[in-house]
């Protein structure tokens, strides 16, 4: 459980904490490995019989207050007492891991039973939903994707293959539609080769109309999926615990039940007065927001991956997948598509499911609004339910005082405990006596785990040492979230407003400090942050989450599926990876061998002063390799896959939850378009693309003159 706030030093009062202009909150990754530092939790049993606070329902942890017959909770300050077992546990360091470490995962019985898992046997279930109305190069595509998760999927797995159009097809192997995989994986790899697009007669004879006027259509998305929920919601408790579709689309439904209409991506909202970046965001009818609950009750959770460069609304569509515990992935065609590599690797990693996360502070401050793909619980709240969670799944939390005063006594530290509940299928490989290994039989275990993270932070004694403890990455994570909501609510141009407000109002509030030296001139605004490090990236930041796809306007050929498509994305990443995604890291190469410098601004001024021949460009979407036309011929080019920039290139391949398309370039030779696309600090905030060099020079302009005006406005009161 990674767990970063946006300040390690809270603001001590309400006052200070406007007067800062921080975002305040934090980042929980609550089923990594490790903590932030790298550091694995304390593992043990017992998680049933973890102490809890008697009036805030804590859970005893390594910083409350120890007496000799109870605790001192360290949330909320009540004394507890210990019963006869807790009394008979901190006898034992061992057994009371809680007092021991401030991160425990600890084992809980499943079903009451005293062996966690005991008698709880579950398969993993995985279906593939393919959509026929499609082209060839499309279900090659889907055939190698398939091909490629049969090879990730645990041994004993069961496997289901449905197909629909205008109709629904079922392959079965060789009576039922969910087959065992490791006895299978042959039949089912015969039964992916038989699958073949739908001919225009059919769609034709189906929907009426004459063959030769019929094109790619009939697409029964919604009642295929319906069907198939309510089949595996039979099986739920039994068969599986949880069960994974894999649903495939080359287009938006237009045929039975949750069919959308296309026709609203090209009409005209300029001539109506309407703003087509609001217009385009919404769902257009709730069903698939309504199957998502369906699912959810049913153990199903959706992964959507949609294969198409035209109008799907992935605005309506993506509910089914992000309230179902699913990923939403999107693919603007089959050449160079990184779908394969992307299934495989989301079978590959762990997960867990059935979660429940639940975030607790001390007294003086309370979570405000929370965010990411869960949804919250109907009776208690700071609590949400997650369907399925890996290990790059990031949520947020800002914060607000449950009083003007803030913390009361400023020198106790802020305690925040986020507790984390889940389920994991563990796998139980049975050989008898009689068999061969190669004939051993698969079972699994259901277990259930409580995992625990407590932690301090000291309340700030002035503004300044706010300022010294930000974690720019984390303040991006919490904004962009803002963001986005307010985008969905308001607009594009809403969200925009309030990232440039924002950063006025916090260039403002830093300056005010300044000023409150004597040794600093009244009439200087500084939009650098000269003066606090820990500021000064995050300009660029807002400069670049201003350029991203993410907050472009719709005039601009921003595509509504593809920004529906970085909503979904940007919202379930962590602070670094997310940092990447709407800042990518520069770093140039005197050779394939050997780093020159391990980051630069993005400008094309900062290339030119480099002289380094070579770049390497992680927009964690895309990785680009740049070879400068003045490189030195004798480089090998692209690099070989034993230097030093592959092997880097590689180790950020794997460190990822979506694989990152591979470019290389040569800009003597190649069109370097892709790359000088990201350069862009020479680009203008409105999007009018290269101009005269001042794009980054005019938006600190900008700034300044913003932050001026609420310097004056605010020293007048």
């Amino acid at each position: 459980m990674a767990v970063r706030a946006t300040v390690s030093r809270f603001p001590a009062t309400a006052e200070a904490l406007e007067a800062c202009a921080v975002q305040w909150g934090i980042a929980v990754t609550p089923f990594a490995a490790a903590d932030e530092r790298g550091q694995p939790p304390a593992t043990g049993a017992g998680g049933d019989r973890v102490p809890r606070c008697e009036n805030c329902w804590a859970y005893l942890n390594s910083h409350c207050d120890m007496e000799r017959w109870g605790w001192s909770c360290a949330l909320c300050g009540n004394l507890n007492g210990f019963d006869e077992d807790a009394l008979r546990r901190i006898q034992r360091p061992d057994a009371c891991l809680e007092l021991s470490s401030s991160f425990v995962d600890l084992e809980i019985p499943v079903d009451g039973s005293e062996v966690a898992g005991d008698g709880v046997q579950a398969r993993p279930v995985y279906v593939a939903a393919v959509d026929l109305a499609c082209s060839e190069e499309f279900l090659e595509l889907i055939k190698s994707a398939l091909l490629a998760a049969l090879e990730a999927m645990i041994p004993g797995s069961l496997f289901g293959l449905m197909t629909f159009s205008h109709k629904i097809g079922l392959c079965h192997a060789p009576t039922f539609f969910l087959a065992p995989i490791d006895t299978c994986k042959d039949r089912i790899a015969a039964a992916l080769d038989t699958l073949r697009p739908t001919s225009s007669w059919e769609r034709g004879a189906a929907s009426g109309q004459e063959a030769d006027t019929v094109l790619l259509g009939g697409r029964g998305f919604g009642t295929a999926m319906a069907a198939l929920i309510d089949y595996l919601s039979s099986e739920y408790g039994t068969t599986f615990a949880l069960a994974r579709v894999f649903a495939f689309l080359s287009g938006a439904p237009d045929y039975g039940d949750g069919q959308l209409d296309t026709r609203r991506y090209g009409e005209q909202y300029a001539s109506k007065g309407e703003d087509p970046d609001l217009a385009l965001l919404p769902e257009q009818i709730p069903f698939y927001k309504d199957l998502a609950a369906v699912a959810v009750q049913a153990g199903v959770c959706v992964d959507v991956f949609a294969v198409t460069d035209e109008y799907t609304d992935l605005a309506s569509l993506k509910f089914l997948s992000i309230e179902s515990g699913g990923s939403l992935f999107m693919y603007t065609n089959t050449d160079d598509s990184t779908l394969p590599q992307d299934i495989y690797r989301l079978l590959s990693r762990p997960y867990a499911f059935g979660c429940v996360l639940r975030l607790r502070t001390s007294s003086d401050f309370e979570p405000g609004n929370s965010y990411g793909h869960f949804f919250p619980d109907p009776q208690y709240e700071h609590v949400q339910h997650i369907i399925c969670c890996d290990s790059f799944a990031t949520y947020a939390y800002d914060f607000n005082f449950a009083h003007p005063e803030g913390f009361s006594r400023h020198t106790d530290p802020a305690v925040v405990q986020i507790a984390f509940q889940y389920s994991i299928i563990e796998p139980v490989k049975e050989t008898s006596e009689n068999e061969t290994q190669s004939s051993a039989s698969y079972m699994f275990c259901l277990k259930r785990r409580l995992r625990i993270r407590t932690l301090q932070y000291r309340p700030a004694k002035s503004i300044n040492e706010i300022y010294d403890s930000v974690d720019p990455e984390a303040v991006l994570h919490i904004l962009v979230h803002k963001v986005i909501l307010i985008s969905l609510d308001k607009g594009v141009k809403e969200g925009r407003g309030l990232v440039h407000d924002w950063l006025a109002l916090l260039t403002a509030r830093y300056n005010l400090v300044l000023r409150s030296d004597a040794r600093n001139p009244e009439s200087h605004v500084d939009v650098d942050f000269l003066m606090s490090p820990q500021l000064q990236m995050i300009p660029q930041l807002v400069f670049s989450l201003l350029r991203s796809p993410l907050l472009r306007l719709h005039e601009e050929g921003i595509h509504p599926d593809y920004r529906i498509y970085l909503q979904c994305l940007f919202s379930a990443l962590e602070p670094s990876s997310l940092a990447k995604a709407i800042y990518p890291v520069l770093v140039s190469y005197s050779s394939p061998d050997k780093q020159a410098f391990p980051r630069h601004t993005l400008s094309r001024a900062a290339l030119i002063m480099s002289e380094s021949p070579i770049f390497l460009l992680d927009s964690f979407t895309n990785l680009i390799v740049y070879y400068s036309s003045t490189a030195d011929p004798s480089f090998p080019f692209p690099p070989p896959y034993d230097c030093l920039l592959r092997t880097t290139i590689n180790a950020l391949k794997q460190d990822r939850c979506i694989t990152p398309k591979l470019t290389f370039i040569h800009g003597g030779r190649d069109d370097s378009t892709l790359f000088e696309s990201y350069l862009i600090e020479e680009q203008d905030v409105d999007g009018s693309g290269f101009t005269t060099g001042k794009g980054f020079v005019s938006f600190r302009e900008s700034i300044r003159l913003g932050a001026a005006e609420i310097i004056e406005t605010e020293s007048t009161m």
